[in-house]
């Protein structure tokens, strides 16, 4: 399995952004399907205003980079709440303003009640997380999004793990990401890719990142799609 000689810029800097604001980490982390892996994301760690808009902004213009077509966005529950809010900020300043909405994980008894917060949902909605580990809030969203009536247009991440799922307990020969597609017909929009986190590592020779690079790459030959 090579590393990818194309460089996508906008990947590259996202990846370098994530590094250098400690999102983005490298050691030995247990998976939620058990692996031990050398890196984690963990888009939690977008914790303060200047960081959180500038991942708003690689959103938004990987969004309008891709040309897929939008009416809304829709943010799912938790990570993707916060997220759907910051890329409606950044892609109204773009120019191309969109509601949003989102769900509770808890339906709500009074107030405006149900599990549906924001705007109403709608047209060709785009579903907003950090990451598809085993594509279970995407399935979630897309219920709530076509019992409301609305058709899901698709589901925009961050970062690509780009590697097999698990399927009881098996590593199966797809990602969870490919499985999104397959399934549901519906396009995955990344910012970044496992394959650009290592071109990043692969320019690093004269850091102290250099060294993560062949455990990286060694995780993508076992696990890799």
């Amino acid at each position: 399995m090579s590393t990818p000689t194309s460089t996508d810029q906008l990947a590259q800097d996202f990846v370098a952004f994530s590094v250098q604001a400690g999102v983005l980490r490298f050691g030995e982390f247990k998976t939620k399907a058990g692996r031990l892996s050398p890196y984690f994301f963990n888009a939690g760690l977008f914790d303060d205003g200047a960081k959180l808009g500038r991942l708003a902004e690689f959103y938004a213009r990987r969004l309008v980079a891709s040309g897929l077509q939008f009416d809304m966005l829709f943010g799912t529950a938790y990570k993707g709440i916060t997220l759907a809010a910051a890329v409606a900020i950044e892609l109204a300043r773009l120019g191309k303003n969109v509601p949003y909405a989102y769900n509770r994980k808890e339906a709500k008894d009074h107030g405006e009640g149900g599990t549906l917060v924001g705007a109403p949902v709608q047209g060709r909605v785009l579903i907003i997380d950090d990451v598809i580990s085993a594509g279970t809030s995407v399935r979630e969203s897309i219920n709530l999004i076509t019992s409301a009536g609305a058709t899901p247009c698709g589901v925009t991440i961050a970062l690509d793990r780009q590697e097999k799922a698990t399927e009881n307990g098996q590593d199966a020969e797809h990602s969870a990401v490919q499985d999104v597609e397959r399934r549901f017909g519906l396009p995955v929009v990344a910012i970044a890719t496992l394959g650009d986190l290592l071109q990043y590592l692969n320019a690093q020779s004269d850091s102290g990142l250099a060294e993560h690079r062949q455990r990286v790459l060694a995780y993508r030959e076992r696990y890799g799609v």
